[in-house]
């Protein structure tokens, strides 16, 4: 008799249920990252001399987003894989990956001030800030 777990169907089908949980994460990454940043900024009383507290706001979320969108590629890519492999697929994923690679990338320069390629400067930046 047949392994049933390891037939093609049920296989695509796992693989389906993990995609959707891989995207699902990475929504709720998102909005949970958005909903602490706020509660955050709101709950951020003291006045410390150099202390940004909008900057420090756009930070969290800008990580945020960061995150949410590395945890969909990787959903993308378990999804394309997963299914029928073909060049429209894999076409469509190069698409997803190019535009959430350069989001990544304009966030990563509102939020460090700086493209992924140039070297750290670590002098009075927001990400010091407690």
């Amino acid at each position: 008799m047949e392994n049933q777990l390891l037939d093609t169907g049920n296989i695509e089908e796992i693989m389906a249920l993990v995609g959707l949980a891989i995207e699902i994460l990475g929504g709720l990454v998102i909005v949970l990252g958005i909903l602490l940043a706020t509660i955050r900024y709101f709950t951020r009383h003291d006045n410390k001399p150099g202390l940004n507290i909008y900057l420090r706001y756009k930070v969290d979320i800008g990580r945020s987003l960061l995150l949410g969108f590395e945890i969909l590629v990787a959903a993308d890519i378990i999804e394309t894989l997963a299914f029928e492999l073909s060049f429209r697929s894999v076409g469509v994923l190069a698409v997803l990956i190019v535009i959430r690679t350069f989001l990544s990338w304009v966030l990563l320069l509102e939020v460090e001030g700086r493209w992924p390629w140039q070297p750290v400067v670590n002098a009075g930046s927001a990400n010091d800030a407690p």
